[in-house]
């Protein structure tokens, strides 16, 4: 049970993700970088760090708030998956993003990474980010456990290409999420952000209390 365990969260390790203080000053020290455009990743090939803020940009678009590449939410994946992802889990999630930018590219009609736009990736994330049943999530995590222990034990394996995708698509969401919300900006400009903790209120009302927002930490 623990072995399994194990490979659950090293499947979903991509994520995963709590404000550990590496993470936190990984995250301060990405927020100064430049725009995307300008923008050289550490880890990821040039074309896959154009597609990921591509992506990231999609699941949180400029509104009244900042878009995820506006915080350099694309900086700090990159960053988490070179300084900090395991050289083993780093493979699967290359992996995982490799099939899912496969599958836009051809249901786009594109050649290159380069040439995506926001319009060409909204269809898969609407596709692989749909709610899926308790049975169908409990599958997709027994065939990626079944996956991961067989790299383990052999260093080959299997994964269905859609469960891939499927994977890619939420851990995305989940860390870009993370990311988004512990960003310096989000934290204390959108998020309701009291440095020092005064008064205790347990029962209180988040509408009266913070105007409806949310804490940042």
């Amino acid at each position: 049970m623990e072995r399994r365990s194990a490979l659950k969260n090293m499947g979903l390790a991509f994520g995963y993700a709590v404000a550990t203080p590496t993470l936190l000053s990984l995250l301060q020290s990405c927020k100064d970088k430049p725009a995307y455009s300008e923008w050289s990743p550490s880890f990821l090939s040039k074309e896959q760090g154009y597609a990921l803020a591509q992506t990231v940009d999609v699941i949180l678009p400029k509104t009244d708030t900042p878009s995820a590449t506006e915080v350099n939410v694309h900086v700090f994946i990159d960053a988490y998956l070179d300084e900090v992802m395991p050289l083993d889990q780093r493979e699967f999630v290359i992996m995982k993003m490799n099939k899912f930018y496969d599958k836009v590219l051809a249901d786009s009609g594109k050649e290159s990474l380069l040439d995506l736009e926001a319009a060409d990736i909204e269809p898969a994330l609407q596709a692989y980010l749909r709610k899926r049943s308790d049975e169908e999530e409990e599958a997709h995590s027994e065939a990626i456990m079944n996956y991961m222990e067989a790299i383990m034990q052999s260093g080959e394996g299997s994964l269905d290409d859609d469960i891939a995708r499927f994977s890619f698509a939420n851990d995305l969401r989940d860390l870009a999420t993370w990311a988004y919300k512990s960003s310096e900006y989000v934290g204390e400009e959108v998020l309701a952000y009291l440095p020092i903790p005064g008064e205790y209120i347990g029962c209180g009302d988040l509408e009266t209390l913070t105007g409806g927002k949310a804490w940042s930490i």
